[in-house]
């Protein structure tokens, strides 16, 4: 595994050629320190972990890495299923003007044909993502005050990668003298 920037990983993830509604995360605070950890799935592309947190209120900092070429059934247990209440989205900015004003478009239509009709969220939350092109999205297990138990399991099965990463992290977190998140 090699440790990079983490969102030189997560470009790495919008860059995948896969479905993008395959994806599923898992993210919590960090076991010990400063930040949080998440981890990041999809059977064809594999599985990615990032370990982040706030130098400042408008800066995030950290590493990630991939630490696993495919999702087992193993791993995936660990993962939320479609039915899972949280959302994210990895997105990708669009390539120009025309880019923006196309999907913004595409957007309206999803908005307006949902709001005429009876749907789940997450079926707007799909809709919406799909509008605009996002290249990763699906179901999240996400804890904001702690970390959920999925979070440790993935921790103990990529134990190595784990500490790999937290040394990482500390050294960033000591160079940029944060030694508190913010709130």
């Amino acid at each position: 595994m090699r440790i990079r920037e983490w969102q030189d990983v997560l470009e790495d993830v919008t860059d995948r050629n896969v479905d993008p509604e395959g994806w599923r995360a898992v993210a919590g605070d960090r076991a010990g320190g400063v930040g949080e950890d998440m981890y990041l799935a999809h059977p064809a592309a594999g599985v990615f972990f990032l370990k982040t947190y706030a130098k400042n209120p408008f800066e995030v900092r950290g590493v990630g890495g991939r630490v696993a070429r495919h999702l087992d059934d193993e791993i995936g247990s660990f993962l939320p299923r479609e039915e899972a209440g949280g959302r994210f989205a990895v997105q990708s900015p669009p390539e120009d003007e025309d880019h923006a004003e196309t999907v913004s478009k595409r957007l309206q239509t999803v908005l307006e044909t949902h709001a005429d009709a009876p749907t789940r969220p997450q079926d707007l939350f799909d809709d919406v993502m799909d509008a605009v092109e996002s290249p990763a999205f699906g179901p999240m297990e996400y804890d904001q005050y702690d970390r959920p138990d999925e979070l440790d399991e993935l921790a103990d099965r990529f134990e190595e990668a784990d500490e790999l990463m937290n040394a990482e992290l500390e050294d960033l977190i000591e160079t940029d003298e944060v030694d508190r998140g913010f709130m």
